[in-house]
């Protein structure tokens, strides 16, 4: 993707590997799974990802990780022991 362009509507796998800093097959993965949204273009089947359902993937991972840390609080055990010794 050149830089300094306006994003394209749709994006390759690869893209969005690039984006979200992962694997190709990683992303092949969400697309399988259906957690990321994607289309077949064409006769061979290539794999595309519009940009706003990246968009909306990245923000649902920002809403699921808040509320798995709002579940999961994180507890420094070594701050504690030292607490409980004064």
């Amino acid at each position: 993707m050149p830089v300094g362009s306006e994003s394209p509507r749709f994006l390759r796998l690869s893209d969005v590997a690039d984006i979200l800093n992962v694997s190709e097959r990683q992303v092949y993965a969400l697309v399988r799974r259906g957690d990321l949204p994607a289309i077949r273009v064409g006769g061979r089947g290539v794999w595309r990802v519009e940009s706003e359902a990246l968009e909306r993937y990245i923000a649902d991972q920002y809403a699921a990780t808040r509320d798995h840390i709002a579940a999961h609080p994180f507890v420094d055990e070594d701050s504690d022991a030292l607490n409980a010794d004064t």
